[in-house]
Formats: C-alpha cells, sequence, structure tokens
C-alpha cells in the first residue's frame, strides 16, 4: 500500500517538472527582461540623440529648419522632374 502512494506522489512531482521550463530558459528570459529594462532607462535618462529632436506628437503643423523646404529645394538641379 506504501508503494501505490509514493509512486503517485512521484508522477505528480516528475509531471510538474516535465511541465516546467528548465532553469536556464528562466534565467535567461530574467537576464534579457533585466538588460531591456536597463538600457531603456539609461536612454531616457540620456534623452534625445540629437538637438531639437522632438516626439511626433507635439508638431504644431509648421515646419522648420535645414530641410523643410520643398523637394527641389532639398536638391538643387532635380528641377522638378
Amino acid at each position: 500500500m506504501e508503494q501505490a502512494q509514493q509512486t503517485s506522489r512521484g508522477t505528480g512531482v516528475q509531471a510538474l517538472r516535465r511541465l516546467a521550463p528548465p532553469p536556464a530558459l528562466c534565467g535567461f528570459l530574467l537576464l534579457l527582461t533585466l538588460v531591456f529594462t536597463v538600457s531603456y532607462a539609461v536612454g531616457s535618462a540620456a534623452g534625445p540623440v540629437a538637438p531639437g529632436m522632438r516626439p511626433s506628437g507635439t508638431s504644431n503643423g509648421v515646419e522648420d529648419g535645414p530641410g523643410a523646404g520643398t523637394e527641389t529645394d532639398e536638391m538643387p538641379g532635380m528641377g522638378g522632374h
């Protein structure tokens, strides 16, 4: 009778171990999450890459600065072909 109870407990634990992902995969996913979190925090702290960059949602509809003209203004000699 004791053997029947032990084997039923043993198979339940074994089935649970088979369904669980390997520890190496869990560690890798944890490390990956940590790296992306740290890189996002550093990027947020550093700010924009170029001066004058702003999010696309804050545009007032008026383009200013270099390259704000038409295509022919940006590429001399191309004459609207």
